[in-house]
């Protein structure tokens, strides 16, 4: 799926948006907010914002929240800046990513690649960052799978699967999407038997939805 990605990094410089047109997209962040703390529990008050926006071609700001489940969840909020535009699938007309580990947020530590936490913020930025303008071109649906190319920095060789997070909550159309990395032989499994089948082993393991490799691989 991955291997053309490399070409679809380079995004087009936004349009100018009209007086009405940054009131919509306002009300839309806004709502866009509280559907997804409905889906992924109170937003921490904390965002690591990007230096270069990610509209004009730099990297996304990241959104956490950790007083759901156990660990965090980081997620996007930039997939749909304005409402009915963005990243859509046949399960949701528009969406965002989250990825889920089970350390504890530590923001300090974010940037500190000595540090679980540092080590695993830098993994699933990088993830998020790379999906993400992916996400603008393409489909991308609950139970598909993903693999980087192998010569991509920090992240090449990796794997993943993506479900629509806790469905039952989305709302007018608006979801979430969850990116979980997984072995290569439990990506292999899910090419063979189907995506759902894997996802069924992960959630019955208590895996899902993290993305913490410190574990076995179920298959």
């Amino acid at each position: 799926m991955f291997r053309k990605l490399l070409n679809l990094f380079t995004r087009r410089e936004p349009a100018e948006r009209s007086a009405e047109e940054e009131e919509a997209a306002e009300k839309w962040y806004e709502e866009k907010s509280s559907r997804m703390e409905g889906i992924l529990g109170k937003e921490h008050d904390m965002v690591m914002h990007a230096i270069i926006p990610y509209a004009i071609g730099g990297g996304l700001d990241l959104y956490y929240y950790p007083n759901d489940i156990e660990g965090v969840a980081v997620a996007t909020k930039e997939l749909s800046e304005l409402p009915g535009e963005g990243s859509s699938n046949a399960v949701f007309d528009l969406y965002e990513f989250a990825m889920f580990t089970r350390l504890p947020l530590n923001l300090e530590a974010a940037k500190d690649a000595e540090t679980p936490f540092g080590q695993t913020h830098t993994t699933i930025n990088a993830v998020l960052n790379t999906f993400a303008p992916y996400s603008a071109q393409a489909t991308l649906n609950p139970c598909e799978t993903c693999e980087f190319p192998a010569d991509m920095e920090k992240i090449g060789g990796k794997c993943f699967l993506l479900d629509s997070y806790k469905e039952e909550l989305a709302t007018q159309g608006f979801g979430v999407m969850v990116i979980l990395e997984v072995f290569r032989s439990e990506m292999q499994y899910a090419r063979e038997h189907g995506g759902q089948q894997m996802l069924d082993k992960l959630k019955a393991a208590g895996v899902y939805p993290y993305s913490d490799m410190d574990r076995e691989p179920l298959v």
